[in-house]
């Protein structure tokens, strides 16, 4: 619907001050850098950027001094006389980003532009392409399957499922305020724990037993007020890995699930634990010192200032 290849049926867009619901895609100045780089063989790395100034007649020294700004910008000058077929895939990736750039665009759009790139070159584009929007202040919009790609790039995210926007925001906001249990769990890597629950109240206070009965946590005052305005009766009950850690185990055992190990490995910096926990595998980021073994009983201690609440009907956060 940006670029103009999908009418918009319900509501207004706007490109800067300009209404372009009406507009088709060659009067919108939108620029695209494709996914599969859709370099045209034939034409040298010079000719590929100046494509789209030669069609619109624009003069050829203007065409010259365009092209040559944009390749020093993308460290490119010394490729402009080879073929695509003779480069490598970053460099295609320069030359893809080069004839969006050198049309001036009001809105760049990018297509999974990382994608085909090993990690070592995702990890210096990723750099470019923030140094590429410092300079231009261009709105950029990049689609991306890679959080970390979207953590390392964007101002802001909007998340989607199914093409339905679930949540816009920055990547503080979306981690930490998640509006339903989709963003929270697609956003954060290892992923969220969801456990099923039943809220119980007990001796003035509100606890969450597990619907397997394989944990029973007391919940502070903050998250039982937020049940009791909700009324619901079932819960799914979130907790990212990193926010649960491996403890000795207490005489009370309230907070605490107690499981044994599924898998543990250690990844240099820190260790992922995947814990059966009752009927759950539960995944925990820990220390990566830890020596477990698979079968190794277990007890896991959450930290109550970090658990989401979420509606088990509706999935919504509470």
């Amino acid at each position: 619907m940006i670029v103009g290849l999908e009418e918009i049926t319900r509501g207004e867009m706007y490109i800067g001050d300009r209404l372009v619901n009406k507009l088709p895609p060659n009067l919108r100045n939108v620029a695209l850098a494709f996914e599969t780089y859709a370099l045209y063989p034939p034409l040298s790395v010079y000719e590929n950027i100046a494509f789209n100034l030669r069609a619109k007649k624009v003069a050829p020294a203007e065409i010259d001094r365009r092209v040559k700004a944009v390749a020093e910008m993308l460290d490119i000058t010394d490729i402009l006389s080879r073929k695509p077929a003779e480069l490598g895939g970053g460099h295609k990736q320069r030359v893809s980003l080069a004839r969006a750039l050198v049309r001036d665009p009001d809105v760049f759009l990018m297509d999974e532009p990382l994608s085909h790139l090993d990690a070592a070159q995702r990890s210096h584009m990723r750099v470019e392409l923030k140094r590429l929007h410092a300079q231009t202040r261009r709105t950029t919009i990049l689609v991306t399957h890679d959080q970390l790609e979207a953590v390392a790039m964007a101002e802001r995210i909007a998340v989607m499922n199914f093409g339905v926007l679930q949540q816009v925001g920055t990547f503080e906001e979306v981690y930490n305020h998640p509006v339903n249990e989709f963003v929270a769990g697609f956003i954060g890597e290892p992923p969220m724990n969801f456990l099923p629950c039943l809220p119980v109240a007990e001796d003035g206070a509100l606890f969450l037993n597990a619907t397997d009965a394989s944990f029973k946590l007391r919940l502070p005052d903050i998250l039982r007020a937020k049940i009791e305005r909700a009324g619901v009766t079932k819960i799914d009950l979130g907790i990212r890995p990193v926010h649960l850690e491996v403890a000795a185990p207490t005489a009370e055992g309230v907070g605490e699930l107690k499981g044994s190990v599924a898998t543990y490995e250690s990844l240099g910096e820190e260790g992922q634990l995947a814990a059966t926990v009752g009927t759950a595998t539960v995944l925990v980021v820990t220390p990566p010192d830890l020596r477990l073994q698979r079968g190794n009983a277990v007890t896991l201690r959450l930290r109550t200032d970090h658990v989401h609440l979420f509606d088990a009907a509706t999935q919504a956060a509470l």
